[in-house]
């Protein structure tokens, strides 16, 4: 029984060891996929205290991660963050808030590269659930005084092991890559900057969590939330299909 327990013990302890950059457990770390990308775009990241208590695995940490310039904020009430306040005052950027919604500009927007001129693009994304997505514009309502900015195409998420609350809800990375792509194809962002390190480490995210997901069903981790009995079946890691994740 002593032996059991300090097994468990060890066990426990070396599942909580994190890799200092991605927070991923050691055993599952995504550094090895990650390769930084310059797209001469400033991203800042406004995450929700819940996604950086609960999620800090999650998909804006991990676009922070590889995107070259790229801030994370946390908060709910960013009007009196004196670091946004100081991004949004220096003349140097051109920001926008990544926001869908009837008057959002797209990035083949008549005008919108002339106003962005030499500036940089500095585009605010808040990573949340929709749920506390909205929280953040109620308590920061300044956001939605900046132009906001949306996709030109229709896209489907691949994040096979999260149900968004709709088909075209997609991940703070997915949103990321597919922005970058639009941006580039206008003239906005580093042509020569390849995007895809982004896709590759979501894939690679994705496939290590079904992973430790069947283990757990297998016995090989222990559970770790009060809810994992409900997930009992083995999932399918898929393969992606590159062709399959834009809807044309």
């Amino acid at each position: 029984m002593l032996l059991r327990s300090c097994t468990e013990h060890l066990r426990g302890y070396l599942m909580s060891e994190r890799c200092p950059n991605c927070f991923r457990p050691i055993n599952y770390c995504l550094c090895k996929y990650t390769r930084p990308v310059d797209t001469g775009i400033k991203f800042i990241f406004l995450m929700h205290p819940k996604e950086a208590r609960h999620q800090r695995t999650g998909t804006g940490h991990i676009s922070h991660v590889t995107l070259v310039n790229s801030e994370i904020l946390v908060g709910i009430d960013f009007s009196r963050n004196a670091r946004i306040q100081q991004l949004l005052s220096d003349p140097q950027y051109f920001p926008v808030l990544l926001y869908p919604g009837p008057n959002a500009w797209t990035s083949g927007r008549p005008g919108f590269k002339e106003s962005v001129g030499t500036k940089t693009l500095l585009v605010i994304v808040i990573d949340a659930t929709w749920f506390c997505s909205r929280k953040v514009i109620e308590q920061s309502p300044f956001l939605l005084e900046l132009p906001c900015l949306s996709f030109s195409g229709n896209y489907r998420s691949i994040f096979t092991f999260k149900r968004e609350p709709r088909p075209e809800y997609i991940s703070t990375i997915e949103s990321c890559y597919y922005l970058i792509k639009e941006l580039q194809a206008a003239g906005l962002a580093h042509t020569d900057a390849d995007p895809e390190p982004l896709m590759h480490v979501f894939k690679e995210m994705i496939k290590v969590q079904l992973q430790a997901e069947n283990d757990r069903i297998e016995g090989r981790l222990p559970d770790t939330h009060s809810y994992n009995w409900k997930y009992n079946k083995k999932r399918e890691i898929p393969g992606f299909d590159i062709t399959s994740l834009k809807e044309q």
